[in-house]
């Protein structure tokens, strides 16, 4: 009788039951805490920006708070900080991108071939992705930049080019600089497993064929690295919208506007000059401006997808 019961139950008619219940629970309130936390994180912000963007409202004067429509938007349009520091962040993120790419594959490759020490050297070359940006600013600012006591400048005074203060002269440039020592890690991080994927037989074949190297990077190296080239792209992109930590502790967007970006100057309007109004409304079109880099990106690297297939 047992044997009897215990083989209808896991007959497979019963087991196809038994799968089709579990298939019939609601999913709904099982989804429904991520979606209420998602909702929390992302909705409720974005609402309060968008609230407080078209509102009169200084926390020097709370009383005064009122209801303002389009002014803090058309305050920032009018005047000349947004649109340099649109500039300036249009600048950072190529400069960043192009010298994080360049570096990057040339690491991958270099690191792609065998020689002693190429564990130590792997290391050593995604360690500064590991570095907080606030203290690599520091060293940067500190150790290897000031125009007193940096080593560049000992450098350039023993060439007797006297010393030069980066982030008076060239305040982007050095920002740029300390970024792109931050981010090309993870350049090597993503480009060096796809370079190891590259079929050896094939690069082989080209080597008996006569390809040195550098045709041999070209002609079969570079092209395979498109596709994960474009994603670093789009990720890297996205983290250089927002840069912020390396400005607020090297040049404090100075001098004058020279280094200031979206996010410092929201930043400056928002927590410096106390105006929650305009810093908002600041905040509403760097998120206009994120999505549209966001969707050109999508694009390109959609794109390149397809052109690779």
């Amino acid at each position: 009788m047992i044997r009897e019961e215990v083989g209808q139950a896991l007959s497979p008619a019963n087991r196809a039951a038994g799968v089709g219940r579990r298939k019939r629970l609601p999913h709904s309130p099982l989804m429904a805490p991520s979606v209420f936390l998602l909702f929390l994180w992302m909705v409720v912000p974005l609402a309060m920006t968008l609230w407080f963007s078209v509102e009169r409202y200084n926390l020097l004067s709370p009383g005064k708070r009122a209801f303002a429509g389009a002014e803090n938007y058309r305050y920032l349009l009018a005047g000349r900080a947004l649109w340099v520091a649109m500039g300036n962040t249009l600048f950072l993120v190529g400069l960043v991108l192009l010298i994080t790419l360049a570096a990057g594959t040339l690491i991958a490759v270099l690191l792609d071939r065998e020689f002693p020490g190429r564990k130590i050297c792997r290391f050593l070359a995604i360690a500064p992705f590991f570095v907080m940006p606030t203290v690599s600013a520091l060293i940067w600012k500190n150790m290897l930049m000031n125009p007193v006591f940096g080593m560049f400048s000992w450098i350039t005074r023993s060439l007797g080019l006297g010393s030069v203060d980066f982030f008076a002269t060239m305040p982007l440039t050095a920002i740029a600089v300390i970024v792109a020592w931050e981010w090309t890690p993870f350049a090597v991080l993503i480009l060096l497993p796809a370079l190891q994927s590259l079929n050896r037989d094939q690069k082989e074949a080209a080597r008996l064929d006569g390809a040195g190297a550098v045709a041999l990077f070209f002609h079969i190296e570079l092209p395979h690295l498109r596709r994960p080239m474009a994603v670093v792209a789009m990720i890297e992109t996205i983290f250089f919208l927002s840069l912020f930590a390396e400005i607020y502790v090297t040049t404090g967007g100075g001098p004058g506007l020279a280094s200031t970006n979206l996010a410092y100057l929201i930043f400056r309007d928002a927590l410096l000059n106390w105006d929650v109004g305009g810093g908002s409304a600041g905040g509403v079109i760097a998120i206009v401006l994120a999505n549209v880099v966001a969707l050109f990106l999508m694009r390109l690297v959609g794109r390149n997808l397809e052109d690779q297939r």
